[in-house]
């Protein structure tokens, strides 16, 4: 059976929510996940893209364990740069296109100002260095037909996240410190998946130069400003989050402290970016809610 639309990572946090979108549409799809494919095996990836014949690939696919990348890099790439590059040489000979979700830890995250698209490039952690490999690949392979669509700080109902942590501490402890000296763009799920899915469409119809594009929410804020915002919609006083430094919660993998995307490039396809991070942190809280319930049961 062919299909127009082929979704790696298909069962993961974000994947659910595009092949979701999709569905919304009618368009064909094939979701597969990591036992359906592993995007580190290329013979599989041929093989999988030419059963298939998809127009377009979105590949949600990722090692996406920022501290233990930093021990293990080299698997980190496998699945971060190679898997990606295998992708692409597929699509290539299909004549597919190919949509792959990257990170703002591909920059040094020590900006003053939202970073845009072309913006020089800096990771400073395995994690970074990885996604950013796999940005190459894609676009070596594929300069006309590849799309990464950089994301950062991701948050839904279908995974652990820090809104699901927060939700689950506010009932658990009398008060949570959170750190305040990182900025950047809480992005629902849903929303990106249906940037992803708008953007693949343009794509199809001609209308979406290849390239670069930035899928964070609008605005910014810390990760204490997101807290605060997640107690204040559980009905929960905000006073009982309070801020402390990334020193207080040193990781193996350096966080970027400033690492706010810019959107430029969305209008340029006639697509709108993504909306306010509180709007869509608040008309995502009813869904996130009925998860927690549902795995509470």
């Amino acid at each position: 059976m062919t299909s127009t639309w082929l979704i790696t990572g298909a069962t993961g946090m974000l994947g659910q929510d595009v092949v979701a979108r999709l569905r919304q549409d009618r368009e064909k799809v094939v979701g597969l996940a990591r036992d359906g494919l592993d995007i580190t095996d290329a013979g599989a990836v041929h093989d999988a893209v030419d059963a298939h014949r998809p127009r377009i690939v979105v590949n949600c696919a990722a090692w996406t364990a920022v501290d233990d990348a930093e021990a293990r890099e080299a698997d980190a790439l496998r699945v971060n740069g190679d898997g990606p590059g295998r992708l692409a040489e597929a699509c290539a000979k299909t004549g597919a296109r190919l949509v792959q979700v990257s990170t703002d830890y591909v920059f040094a995250g020590d900006a003053a100002e939202p970073y845009c698209e072309n913006a020089p490039t800096a990771p400073r952690s395995a994690y970074g260095r990885t996604k950013l490999a796999g940005e190459r690949a894609v676009s070596a392979a594929l300069p006309d037909a590849g799309y990464v669509v950089r994301t950062a700080w991701l948050y839904g109902a279908a995974g652990r996240n820090f809104v699901s942590t927060m939700i689950e501490l506010e009932s658990a402890r009398d008060t949570v410190d959170v750190v305040d000296d990182q900025y950047g763009q809480p992005t629902w799920t849903v929303d990106l998946a249906d940037r992803l899915v708008r953007l693949g469409q343009a794509a199809l119809a001609g209308t979406a130069p290849a390239g670069i594009y930035h899928g964070t929410s609008g605005g910014e804020t810390t990760w204490f400003g997101l807290a605060q915002e997640i107690f204040r919609l559980l009905g929960a006083d905000p006073g009982r989050v309070r801020p402390t430094t990334s020193t207080a919660f040193a990781r193996p993998a350096p966080r970027p402290s400033y690492s706010v995307l810019g959107h430029d490039r969305w209008r340029r396809a006639g697509i709108e970016p993504i909306r306010p991070w509180r709007e869509a942190l608040e008309a995502a809280f009813p869904a996130l809610l009925d998860e927690k319930k549902g795995s509470a049961r």
